[in-house]
């Protein structure tokens, strides 16, 4: 598919919707649910007015707080309302890499990127997942989305040299990479705000500063004089900011609390604890949106227009089970915990298409007792292969995780063998030179690892066999075929290591693949992989200038939608780190201006 010019997403043009085959069931199913839920006129009937402004904003992640930023900066009156007792949703949980080719920030570091190189790399890996017109649209203003956020907060961005894009072999693909993350930000200048920012996923060490892409070295500090060297830096960084009285923030930390420093210079009310219960339609457009505030329902109408940027589903049983795959947990996820699909089940009843409902932003998953483990390095690092239920590999452990997960579920469908769960396998030499999650080498792993089935240990092969269900003598054959290819350095059977994506969280002391060791050392450890995510990719159906369409591509008035609420720009693939937030930020700030220029 040829991407086209991004003059093309000011027009109104049929194929800006999906192809039939992109959008599942759920895109027909909006003008039913419109037809048999109950009207958001009627449940607006008789609810008290509370405010008024020109764009009401519903979400308070990367997409909404960057669509309500833009809006205030083109002279609009605006308000954020946010289920969650925080902002920040997802984003401010994450690692906050963004995926945006061809930025200021990349270019200005020296990467060869251009917008051909751009066009044609994303044109390659999304294919017929999303249309050309919203590409084209993504790739033209995702820089000025980042000059403008860079121009309006104090958010300041750092290259994340090195850090592949997914598919480097594709034409057009950069193998260090065109993504970007937040440079640290001093979490004083939200004054008492500070309070209400949703925490991170995995809390940064104490006393120490670090970025994303520390985390690669960090792994290695054990074994590896950079990653030692990295790790004295971060807790240098921690120490200069505690000698100065700050209170350091990096990675979505950063992000949330920098776009957030925005909105309050700006003067934009954030509503916490202001679920959506509907949005309000009167003569065929969507004039505002019924909210909960401090217990009390009521209507804020919207003169201008609703954006929609609540985030995805994956915290909802009932259309996980609707939707998607089994075997699939919401208790797998680690999206933040308020994302039901509020703002997605609002947009079908006001009669928007949905797509992509059956795909999530997957990753290899461990469901530890408190929460699940989004696994990175640990696939990937040498000395270690993941197994499925015959006790056979079935994938290339350090591809994408996103196509990991696709894998698992591919080959589950009604196998003998299943791959859900599968087996990370690892061993005693694996555990001395690396970090595994935040424990560091030589360390025992929880107890309540073990006692929650998500870890497993034995003193040889066959025990350890016993221990996950699988046949004793087909791990045997598994591991020794494996080994004998590590100390070969070639990985014949699923190519681990033929890209530079790869050899990203690897152990370069490690040859003549650094991707690759055997595992003999006892004892043996295994832990449960399973298809989490970071939040669902599929939602509201939306055109180049993110309005929301019906499933007859006609336009819904008033209504627009960006983020995990609407259906994702990259498909059913991930083109690099960032591909949730990227363009999540890129169709809030393409919202805005399309509100702004109506």
């Amino acid at each position: 598919m040829t991407a086209r010019t991004a003059s093309s997403a000011s027009r109104e043009p049929s194929d800006a919707l999906p192809s039939r085959r992109t959008v599942i069931a759920g895109a027909g199913a909006g003008v039913l649910a419109a037809a048999v839920l109950p009207s958001a006129v009627a449940h607006a009937a008789g609810e008290p007015t509370i405010g008024e402004y020109d764009v009401v904003v519903v979400g308070s992640g990367a997409s909404g707080m960057t669509a309500a930023l833009t809006a205030a900066k083109r002279g609009m009156s605006v308000l954020v309302v946010e289920k969650a007792p925080t902002f920040g949703g997802s984003a401010a949980r994450s690692g906050a890499g963004i995926w945006l080719p061809n930025n200021s920030v990349i270019l200005g570091a020296g990467v060869p990127d251009t917008p051909a190189k751009a066009a044609q790399y994303l044109s390659a890996v999304v294919g017929n997942g999303s249309s050309a017109d919203r590409q084209a649209a993504f790739l033209a203003n995702g820089p000025r989305m980042l000059d403008f956020v860079m121009a309006n907060s104090p958010l300041r961005f750092r290259f994340m040299d090195g850090y592949s894009d997914y598919y480097p072999n594709l034409p057009g693909g950069l193998p260090n990479g065109r993504s970007i993350e937040p440079d640290q930000i001093d979490g004083n200048i939200l004054g008492a705000e500070l309070a209400h920012l949703n925490p991170a996923y995995m809390p940064v060490p104490a006393g120490m500063v670090v970025f994303s892409q520390d985390y690669k070295w960090l792994n290695l500090a054990a074994v590896n004089a950079k990653g030692l060297a990295v790790s004295t830096e971060c807790l240098a960084r921690g120490t200069a900011a505690a000698l100065c009285g700050q209170k350091p923030l990096t990675m979505g930390q950063a992000l949330a609390a920098g776009l957030r420093a925005g909105l309050i210079q700006a003067g934009v009310p954030v509503w916490l604890n202001s679920p959506l219960v509907d949005l309000v339609q009167e003569g065929g457009a969507v004039t505002g949106v019924v909210v909960e505030k401090a217990g009390v329902r009521g209507v804020v109408r919207a003169r201008k227009g609703v954006v929609i940027g609540s985030g995805g589903f994956e915290h909802n049983a009932e259309m996980r089970a609707q939707y998607q795959q089994q075997p699939v947990g919401t208790q797998w996820s680690v999206g933040a915990k308020e994302n039901t699909g509020d703002g997605i089940r609002a947009g079908q009843r006001a009669g928007a298409a949905l797509a992509l409902m059956d795909d999530a932003w997957w990753g290899p998953s461990i469901p530890l007792p408190n929460e699940p483990y989004f696994c990175l390095a640990e696939r990937t690092l040498p000395g270690g292969l993941m197994v499925n239920a015959k006790g056979a590999r079935f994938v290339n452990e350090a591809a994408p995780y996103s196509d990991v997960v696709h894998v698992m579920y591919e080959k589950d469908r009604g196998a003998t063998g299943s791959h859900i769960p599968a087996w990370l396998i690892v061993d005693q030499n694996y555990r001395n030179k690396y970090l595994f999650k935040d424990i560091l080498p030589t360390i025992v792993f929880p107890d309540s690892w073990y006692q929650a089935g998500a870890a497993k240990k034995a003193w040889t092969w066959d025990a350890l066999a016993n221990q996950i269900g699988v046949p004793a003598a087909a791990l045997r054959s598994t591991l020794n075929r494996f080994n004998a290819q590590a100390w070969n350095g070639t990985d014949s059977d699923f190519q681990r290591g033929d890209t530079a994506y790869d050899h990203y969280y690897t152990d370069p002391g490690v040859t003549p693949n650094s991707c690759l060791a055997p595992i003999w050392a006892p004892p043996f450890y295994a832990f449960k992989i399973v298809p989490g995510d970071l939040g669902t990719k599929g939602g509201i159906v939306t055109d180049a200038r993110a309005r929301a369409l019906r499933a007859d591509g006609s336009v819904i008035r008033g209504l627009w939608a960006a983020g995990n609420a609407s259906a994702a720009v990259m498909g059913h693939s991930y083109a690099g780190a960032g591909s949730t937030i990227g363009p999540a930020m890129t169709f809030g700030y393409v919202a805005a201006n399309d509100i702004a220029d109506a």
